[in-house]
Protein backbone atom coordinates (compact mmCIF):
# COMPACT_ATOMS: atom_id res chain seq x y z
CA UNK A 1 0.00 0.00 0.00
CA UNK A 2 1.11 3.42 -0.88
CA UNK A 3 2.44 6.14 1.43
CA UNK A 4 2.42 9.45 1.75
CA UNK A 5 6.55 9.55 0.91
CA UNK A 6 5.76 7.61 -1.81
CA UNK A 7 3.40 10.18 -3.24
CA UNK A 8 6.28 12.76 -2.53
CA UNK A 9 8.84 10.93 -4.38
CA UNK A 10 6.80 10.15 -7.55
CA UNK A 11 5.48 13.86 -7.55
CA UNK A 12 8.95 15.29 -6.64
CA UNK A 13 8.06 17.36 -3.32
CA UNK A 14 8.40 17.30 -0.19
CA UNK A 15 6.36 15.40 2.21
CA UNK A 16 4.99 18.70 3.79
CA UNK A 17 4.01 19.66 0.25
CA UNK A 18 1.47 16.38 -0.24
CA UNK A 19 0.21 17.17 3.25
CA UNK A 20 -0.75 20.46 2.64
CA UNK A 21 -2.36 19.48 -0.59
CA UNK A 22 -4.45 16.64 1.29
CA UNK A 23 -5.50 19.23 3.83
CA UNK A 24 -6.79 21.81 0.93
CA UNK A 25 -4.05 24.38 1.79
CA UNK A 26 -4.58 27.36 -0.72
CA UNK A 27 -0.82 28.14 -0.19
CA UNK A 28 0.45 25.40 -2.94
CA UNK A 29 0.29 26.66 -6.25
CA UNK A 30 -1.22 24.77 -9.08
CA UNK A 31 1.82 23.55 -11.04
CA UNK A 32 2.71 21.10 -7.88
CA UNK A 33 -0.97 20.86 -6.69
CA UNK A 34 -1.58 19.38 -10.30
CA UNK A 35 1.55 16.81 -10.03
CA UNK A 36 0.63 15.46 -6.23
CA UNK A 37 -2.63 14.77 -7.94
CA UNK A 38 -1.22 12.88 -10.55
CA UNK A 39 1.09 10.96 -8.59
CA UNK A 40 -1.98 9.86 -5.58
CA UNK A 41 -3.77 8.54 -8.93
CA UNK A 42 -0.86 6.78 -10.35
CA UNK A 43 -0.26 4.87 -6.74
CA UNK A 44 -3.77 4.48 -6.21
CA UNK A 45 -2.81 6.70 -3.21
CA UNK A 46 -5.82 6.85 -0.21
CA UNK A 47 -5.38 8.79 2.91
CA UNK A 48 -5.50 7.85 6.08
CA UNK A 49 -7.86 10.08 7.89
CA UNK A 50 -8.01 8.35 11.24
CA UNK A 51 -3.87 8.60 11.17
CA UNK A 52 -4.03 12.37 10.20
CA UNK A 53 -6.85 12.89 12.24
CA UNK A 54 -4.39 12.59 15.37
CA UNK A 55 -1.41 14.41 13.77
CA UNK A 56 -4.03 17.61 13.33
CA UNK A 57 -7.01 17.16 15.47
CA UNK A 58 -9.61 17.26 12.97
CA UNK A 59 -10.99 15.57 10.13
CA UNK A 60 -12.26 16.84 6.84
CA UNK A 61 -15.94 16.22 8.46
CA UNK A 62 -18.76 18.48 9.10
CA UNK A 63 -21.28 17.70 11.44
CA UNK A 64 -24.83 17.76 11.25
CA UNK A 65 -27.51 17.91 13.70
CA UNK A 66 -31.15 18.37 12.58
CA UNK A 67 -34.20 17.52 14.36
CA UNK A 68 -35.61 15.25 12.59
CA UNK A 69 -34.35 12.92 9.50
CA UNK A 70 -37.94 11.89 8.42
CA UNK A 71 -39.08 15.74 7.95
CA UNK A 72 -38.62 15.72 3.97
CA UNK A 73 -37.31 19.48 4.67
CA UNK A 74 -34.69 18.31 6.53
CA UNK A 75 -33.76 15.25 4.43
CA UNK A 76 -33.46 18.19 1.61
CA UNK A 77 -30.97 20.43 3.57
CA UNK A 78 -29.01 17.57 4.86
CA UNK A 79 -28.73 16.21 1.37
CA UNK A 80 -27.76 19.69 0.03
CA UNK A 81 -25.24 20.48 3.15
CA UNK A 82 -23.68 16.90 2.06
CA UNK A 83 -23.36 18.39 -1.25
CA UNK A 84 -21.81 21.45 -0.96
CA UNK A 85 -19.60 20.06 1.93
CA UNK A 86 -18.29 17.10 -0.98
CA UNK A 87 -17.70 20.69 -3.53
CA UNK A 88 -14.42 21.23 -0.55
CA UNK A 89 -13.27 17.69 -0.04
CA UNK A 90 -15.87 17.31 2.82
CA UNK A 91 -17.98 14.42 4.31
CA UNK A 92 -20.80 15.48 6.86
CA UNK A 93 -21.47 12.89 9.88
CA UNK A 94 -25.20 13.32 10.34
CA UNK A 95 -27.23 13.33 13.92
CA UNK A 96 -30.52 12.84 14.59
CA UNK A 97 -31.83 14.68 17.81
CA UNK A 98 -35.40 13.56 17.81
CA UNK A 99 -36.86 16.89 18.64
CA UNK A 100 -35.21 16.23 22.29
CA UNK A 101 -33.22 19.16 23.53
CA UNK A 102 -31.24 16.68 26.06
CA UNK A 103 -30.55 14.46 23.08
CA UNK A 104 -29.33 17.08 21.19
CA UNK A 105 -26.69 18.21 23.68
CA UNK A 106 -25.67 14.95 23.62
CA UNK A 107 -25.55 14.75 19.85
CA UNK A 108 -23.11 17.92 19.14
CA UNK A 109 -20.91 16.87 22.46
CA UNK A 110 -20.17 13.63 20.57
CA UNK A 111 -19.39 15.87 17.32
CA UNK A 112 -17.22 17.51 18.77
CA UNK A 113 -15.28 14.94 20.65
CA UNK A 114 -14.81 13.16 16.87
CA UNK A 115 -12.44 16.35 15.98
CA UNK A 116 -14.98 17.49 13.54
CA UNK A 117 -14.40 20.77 11.23
CA UNK A 118 -17.41 22.59 12.59
CA UNK A 119 -20.89 21.55 13.45
CA UNK A 120 -24.08 23.22 11.61
CA UNK A 121 -27.46 22.54 14.14
CA UNK A 122 -30.93 23.02 13.14
CA UNK A 123 -32.45 23.44 16.75
CA UNK A 124 -35.32 21.76 18.59
CA UNK A 125 -36.43 24.67 20.11
CA UNK A 126 -35.46 28.36 21.00
CA UNK A 127 -32.70 27.63 23.10
CA UNK A 128 -29.70 25.59 23.86
CA UNK A 129 -26.57 25.92 25.74
CA UNK A 130 -22.59 27.08 25.00
CA UNK A 131 -20.31 24.68 23.94
CA UNK A 132 -16.90 24.97 24.45
CA UNK A 133 -15.32 24.29 20.92
CA UNK A 134 -12.22 25.59 18.57
CA UNK A 135 -14.22 25.19 15.68
CA UNK A 136 -17.45 27.38 14.42
CA UNK A 137 -20.67 26.41 15.01
CA UNK A 138 -23.57 27.41 12.92
CA UNK A 139 -27.69 27.38 13.54
CA UNK A 140 -29.75 26.74 10.60
CA UNK A 141 -33.11 27.74 10.02
CA UNK A 142 -34.00 27.72 13.40
CA UNK A 143 -31.66 29.45 16.32
CA UNK A 144 -29.43 27.44 18.42
CA UNK A 145 -28.01 29.43 21.26
CA UNK A 146 -26.14 32.04 20.79
CA UNK A 147 -24.70 31.16 17.25
CA UNK A 148 -24.87 32.97 14.18
CA UNK A 149 -28.62 31.92 12.48
CA UNK A 150 -28.41 31.35 8.58
CA UNK A 151 -32.45 30.98 7.76
CA UNK A 152 -35.02 31.84 4.97
CA UNK A 153 -36.81 35.68 6.16
CA UNK A 154 -39.74 33.72 7.24
CA UNK A 155 -41.63 37.12 7.91
CA UNK A 156 -41.39 38.15 4.69
CA UNK A 157 -42.49 35.00 3.20
CA UNK A 158 -45.37 34.64 4.90
CA UNK A 159 -46.33 38.24 3.87
CA UNK A 160 -45.78 37.26 0.11
CA UNK A 161 -48.27 33.89 1.28
CA UNK A 162 -51.01 36.84 2.14
CA UNK A 163 -50.31 38.73 -0.62
CA UNK A 164 -51.22 36.17 -3.00
CA UNK A 165 -54.50 35.13 -1.43
CA UNK A 166 -55.52 38.91 -0.47
CA UNK A 167 -54.74 39.05 -4.13
CA UNK A 168 -56.95 36.40 -5.24
CA UNK A 169 -59.81 38.17 -3.47
CA UNK A 170 -59.84 35.88 -0.10
CA UNK A 171 -61.53 37.87 3.04
CA UNK A 172 -61.97 35.16 5.21
CA UNK A 173 -58.64 33.35 5.56
CA UNK A 174 -57.62 31.23 8.71
CA UNK A 175 -54.15 30.44 9.52
CA UNK A 176 -52.64 27.56 10.78
CA UNK A 177 -49.07 28.39 12.72
CA UNK A 178 -46.56 26.38 13.91
CA UNK A 179 -45.18 25.92 17.95
CA UNK A 180 -45.28 29.39 19.10
CA UNK A 181 -41.98 28.28 21.31
CA UNK A 182 -39.77 28.44 18.20
CA UNK A 183 -38.46 31.43 16.81
CA UNK A 184 -39.35 30.36 13.30
CA UNK A 185 -42.97 29.44 13.90
CA UNK A 186 -43.09 32.99 15.52
CA UNK A 187 -42.07 34.80 12.73
CA UNK A 188 -44.21 33.04 10.08
CA UNK A 189 -47.01 34.05 12.14
CA UNK A 190 -46.13 37.41 12.88
CA UNK A 191 -45.52 38.07 9.06
CA UNK A 192 -48.69 36.79 7.63
CA UNK A 193 -50.70 38.41 10.34
CA UNK A 194 -48.72 41.94 10.17
CA UNK A 195 -49.42 41.59 6.23
CA UNK A 196 -53.06 40.74 6.51
CA UNK A 197 -53.57 44.13 9.34
CA UNK A 198 -51.64 46.45 6.77
CA UNK A 199 -53.92 45.01 4.04
CA UNK A 200 -57.16 45.05 5.47
CA UNK A 201 -59.27 48.21 5.82
CA UNK A 202 -62.78 49.46 7.39
CA UNK A 203 -63.95 49.26 3.52
CA UNK A 204 -62.52 46.02 2.42
CA UNK A 205 -61.85 44.04 5.79
CA UNK A 206 -59.82 40.90 6.07
CA UNK A 207 -61.52 38.33 8.53
CA UNK A 208 -58.82 36.36 10.30
CA UNK A 209 -58.35 33.46 12.45
CA UNK A 210 -54.98 31.92 13.63
CA UNK A 211 -54.87 28.15 15.15
CA UNK A 212 -51.63 26.99 16.70
CA UNK A 213 -50.52 23.81 15.72
CA UNK A 214 -47.41 21.39 15.10
CA UNK A 215 -45.41 21.57 11.50
CA UNK A 216 -46.95 17.70 10.65
CA UNK A 217 -49.55 16.42 8.90
CA UNK A 218 -51.43 15.22 11.81
CA UNK A 219 -51.54 18.70 13.16
CA UNK A 220 -52.66 20.14 9.76
CA UNK A 221 -55.34 17.96 9.43
CA UNK A 222 -56.57 17.51 12.80
CA UNK A 223 -56.98 21.60 12.81
CA UNK A 224 -58.51 21.71 9.37
CA UNK A 225 -61.12 19.60 10.40
CA UNK A 226 -61.94 21.61 13.30
CA UNK A 227 -62.23 24.74 10.95
CA UNK A 228 -64.20 23.13 8.31
CA UNK A 229 -66.44 20.35 9.47
CA UNK A 230 -69.16 22.11 11.02
CA UNK A 231 -69.24 26.10 9.57
CA UNK A 232 -71.25 26.62 6.76
CA UNK A 233 -70.55 27.72 3.00
CA UNK A 234 -70.90 31.35 3.85
CA UNK A 235 -68.83 31.05 6.74
CA UNK A 236 -65.91 29.06 6.52
CA UNK A 237 -63.06 30.65 5.61
CA UNK A 238 -62.54 30.74 1.66
CA UNK A 239 -58.24 29.93 2.41
CA UNK A 240 -56.63 28.15 4.79
CA UNK A 241 -52.77 29.31 4.81
CA UNK A 242 -50.51 26.75 6.79
CA UNK A 243 -46.68 27.87 8.66
CA UNK A 244 -45.81 24.70 6.82
CA UNK A 245 -46.18 21.84 3.94
CA UNK A 246 -46.60 19.21 6.02
CA UNK A 247 -49.68 20.97 7.93
CA UNK A 248 -51.02 22.55 3.90
CA UNK A 249 -50.89 18.29 2.93
CA UNK A 250 -53.45 17.56 6.20
CA UNK A 251 -55.39 20.48 5.47
CA UNK A 252 -55.90 19.25 1.91
CA UNK A 253 -56.45 15.37 3.20
CA UNK A 254 -59.17 16.47 5.25
CA UNK A 255 -60.97 18.72 2.55
CA UNK A 256 -60.92 15.37 0.22
CA UNK A 257 -62.54 13.80 3.12
CA UNK A 258 -65.34 16.57 3.59
CA UNK A 259 -65.54 16.40 -0.54
CA UNK A 260 -64.27 20.16 -0.20
CA UNK A 261 -63.03 21.08 -3.59
CA UNK A 262 -59.73 22.61 -4.13
CA UNK A 263 -59.14 25.40 -4.90
CA UNK A 264 -62.73 25.74 -6.14
CA UNK A 265 -64.44 25.73 -2.61
CA UNK A 266 -61.12 26.36 -0.59
CA UNK A 267 -57.54 28.00 -1.38
CA UNK A 268 -54.83 26.32 0.76
CA UNK A 269 -51.00 26.92 0.84
CA UNK A 270 -47.91 26.07 2.98
CA UNK A 271 -44.37 27.00 3.53
CA UNK A 272 -40.97 25.42 2.88
CA UNK A 273 -41.99 23.61 -1.04
CA UNK A 274 -40.56 20.33 0.56
CA UNK A 275 -40.57 17.61 -2.98
CA UNK A 276 -43.94 16.47 -2.05
CA UNK A 277 -45.49 19.93 -2.36
CA UNK A 278 -45.25 19.28 -6.30
CA UNK A 279 -46.51 15.65 -5.91
CA UNK A 280 -49.85 15.77 -4.36
CA UNK A 281 -52.84 16.69 -6.18
CA UNK A 282 -53.84 19.16 -6.44
CA UNK A 283 -50.39 20.53 -6.14
CA UNK A 284 -49.70 22.77 -3.48
CA UNK A 285 -48.76 26.20 -3.60
CA UNK A 286 -46.11 27.24 -1.33
CA UNK A 287 -43.29 29.48 0.17
CA UNK A 288 -40.25 28.11 -1.41
CA UNK A 289 -37.14 28.03 0.94
CA UNK A 290 -33.78 28.64 -1.01
CA UNK A 291 -32.44 25.63 0.27
CA UNK A 292 -28.73 25.57 -1.61
CA UNK A 293 -28.34 28.74 -0.61
CA UNK A 294 -29.12 28.51 2.89
CA UNK A 295 -26.87 25.48 2.81
CA UNK A 296 -24.16 26.75 0.90
CA UNK A 297 -23.65 29.40 3.46
CA UNK A 298 -24.05 27.60 6.38
CA UNK A 299 -20.92 25.60 4.99
CA UNK A 300 -18.97 28.25 4.04
CA UNK A 301 -19.38 29.52 7.69
CA UNK A 302 -17.65 26.63 8.73
CA UNK A 303 -14.84 27.40 6.21
CA UNK A 304 -14.83 30.40 7.04
CA UNK A 305 -13.67 29.96 10.73
CA UNK A 306 -15.67 33.28 12.50
CA UNK A 307 -18.31 34.23 13.76
CA UNK A 308 -20.86 36.50 11.63
CA UNK A 309 -23.82 38.20 11.67
CA UNK A 310 -27.48 36.10 11.20
CA UNK A 311 -28.20 35.77 7.40
CA UNK A 312 -31.97 36.06 6.19
CA UNK A 313 -32.01 35.03 2.00
CA UNK A 314 -35.51 35.60 0.80
CA UNK A 315 -37.44 32.64 -0.16
CA UNK A 316 -40.00 33.01 -3.09
CA UNK A 317 -43.68 31.63 -3.76
CA UNK A 318 -44.19 29.12 -5.90
CA UNK A 319 -48.17 28.87 -7.40
CA UNK A 320 -50.00 25.61 -7.99
CA UNK A 321 -53.26 24.53 -8.42
CA UNK A 322 -53.98 24.82 -4.60
CA UNK A 323 -54.65 28.10 -5.20
CA UNK A 324 -57.64 30.32 -7.20
CA UNK A 325 -59.96 33.09 -6.76
CA UNK A 326 -62.68 32.92 -3.80
CA UNK A 327 -65.57 30.84 -4.87
CA UNK A 328 -68.28 32.55 -7.14
CA UNK A 329 -65.88 34.75 -8.64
Amino acid sequence: MPTIKDVARKAGVSVGTVSRVLSKNESVKQPLKERVLAAMKELDYKPNLAARALRTNSIDVIGLVVPDITNPFFSQLAKNIEMEAAKRGHSVMLANSHDDAEAEQTQIAALLDRAVCGVIVVATSDGGQTHKADVPIVSLDRRFGPYPLVATDHFDGSAKIADHLVGLGHRRIAYIAGPQSMEVARQRREGFVARIKALSTPEDPITLTVHEGHFDYDSGEDIGRSILKDASQETRPTAIAAASDQQAIGVLRCARDLKIAIPADLSVTGFDDIALAALVVPRLTTLRQPIEQLAGSAVARIFAGEAAADEAIAGEIVVRESTGNIPNS
